[in-house]
């Protein structure tokens, strides 16, 4: 949606399609299964064309290489360049086991979510960088966004989810790495708390009685909608100084900050200061002293100009 309000043209790509629709939520499933969610892909297609973009929908597995290099030869064939990519792929909430120790955890549920987390990102990736690399010759430049949660390494309370967030923070380190010479940039992004439609209704509220539900968690105060994160992505793009953040995580209330933008509601959530007053000095972002402990190493030294 907030790329469509840059004018741009979006493909939405994913599972979710209407054609895929119609087989309702069993009862008693957990509240965070999105095997049976109403949003779709052509839903968001529509969001999109409607806020003055161009919204493509695309029926997309991504986990599949053969499925992926379709997509990517269909932008090519219609489209003729690629500037963005926002690996946003995600479908383990209903995997998690936040309340388990990791000799207690459900193996097969742990490992499907780092495929839906982690080998999804790597897979689109690994397709779209070529013709992202091309694109950038002729247009300036490019951007990879990994969706992430957490501006830190701190620790996220399960083992298959801690891999996979902190995992989106290092392939974005390691894709600007190797893209450095390439004139395509990779940042990860991380929201505040996401009032995403999973979590309205979890709290029982819509986008316009939200506020309803900060009785049952304070926090919610300063939740955000998934349109901060959009427009930190259209700010990122746009940054003629983009390259200089190339490699690193930023939290949208940082860019939001930085840029000055507003959530769709005309507010301006900050989810850092909210948790650094709630938590102290818990709440520890990568900074310049994190990042030089990546920099260096054997690789750089003896094959500092590959690639």
């Amino acid at each position: 949606m907030a790329l469509g309000e840059a004018r741009a043209t979006v493909y939405c790509t994913g599972r979710s399609s209407r054609l895929a629709r119609g087989v309702p939520r069993k009862q008693g499933d957990w509240r965070f299964d999105l095997s049976g969610r109403l949003e779709t892909i052509e839903e968001t297609a529509e969001r999109v064309t409607v806020r003055g973009g161009i919204g493509i929908p695309a029926v997309v597995d991504h986990a599949s290489p053969g499925a992926v290099q379709k997509l990517i030869a269909q932008i090519e064939q219609e489209q003729g360049k690629l500037g963005l990519l926002v690996n946003a792929i995600w479908g383990g909430d209903s995997l998690l086991e936040f309340s388990k120790a990791f000799w207690q955890l459900d193996l097969q549920k742990g490992f499907r979510m780092i495929e839906s987390g982690v080998h999804t990102n790597i897979v689109t990736s690994r397709f779209a960088v070529p013709l992202l690399i091309e694109s950038a010759k002729k247009s300036g430049g490019g951007l990879i966004v990994e969706v992430t949660d957490g501006d830190s390494y701190q620790y996220r309370g399960n083992l298959f989810y801690d891999l996979a967030k902190t995992t989106s923070i290092r392939m974005a380190y390691v894709f600007a790495r190797e893209l450095r010479r390439k004139n395509v940039a990779a940042a990860a992004l991380t929201p505040g708390f996401l009032r995403s439609e999973v979590m309205l209704e979890h709290l029982g509220v819509t986008d316009v009685n939200w506020r309803e539900a900060v009785a049952k968690d304070p926090d919610f105060a300063e939740s955000e909608t998934p349109v901060y994160s959009g427009r930190a992505v259209v700010n990122l793009v746009a940054d003629p100084n983009l390259f200089e953040k190339s490699g690193r995580v930023f939290g949208t209330w940082a860019l939001a900050e930085e840029y000055g933008f507003c959530d769709i509601d005309g507010r301006r959530p900050h989810w850092g200061n909210h948790m650094q007053k709630k938590c102290g000095d818990a709440m520890k972002p990568c900074d310049d002293a994190f990042y030089q402990y990546w920099a260096g190493g054997m690789t750089d030294t003896l094959l500092a100009n590959w690639p």
